[in-house]
């Protein structure tokens, strides 16, 4: 089976943050298939609801021949592993120790019950955005049609982000 680029985001915002985007990219190498590349780690506050402690995102390219909905309940067991408890929520959002979002499956366009890739709000969040265009800046976007640093550009998304250290 043919291997796929895949491009996911990691977020924490309790414990021990850099630990545990750590320990997730680890996890993710030995369950899903090989991390290709990392960006830097940033800091932003938090989006769609309030929590005293900012997040830490990274986004990673991972080469693996899972199919998508295999892949997402491989990273749903690694989210629960690194102790997500997915009960607690604001309006949809909470602080969680470990969220992983599948951002894009290679160029496909993926619609089932557990993935849509690419991620339906990739574009709206500049967390997600300023990692994804450190990898892959010109990379297309398979439904907008605008590369990644074109949908950085037009981004209304005011929530602040900055490298972490």
């Amino acid at each position: 089976m043919a291997s796929e680029s895949v491009f996911i985001l990691l977020g924490s915002n309790l414990g021990n943050r850099e630990s545990l985007i750590d320990k997730a990219c680890v996890m993710i190498g030995e369950k899903c298939g090989e991390v290709i590349e990392k960006s830097s780690l940033y800091e932003s506050e938090p989006w769609g609801f309030e929590a005293e402690q900012w997040f830490l995102n990274q986004v990673i390219r991972i080469s693996t021949t899972m199919q998508p909905d295999e892949l997402m309940t491989v990273l749903l067991s690694i989210e629960k592993d690194l102790g997500r408890d997915r009960q607690v929520k604001h309006d949809g959002y909470a602080s969680r120790t470990m969220d992983l979002d599948i951002l894009y499956f290679g160029n496909q366009i993926v619609a089932t019950k557990m993935v849509t890739a690419p991620h339906p709000r990739l574009h709206q969040r500049r967390f997600t955005l300023l990692p994804l265009c450190e990898l892959a800046p010109d990379m297309v976007h398979p439904v907008l049609k605008l590369t990644n640093s074109q949908l950085l550009e037009r981004c209304e998304d005011t929530g602040k982000v900055r490298k972490f250290k």
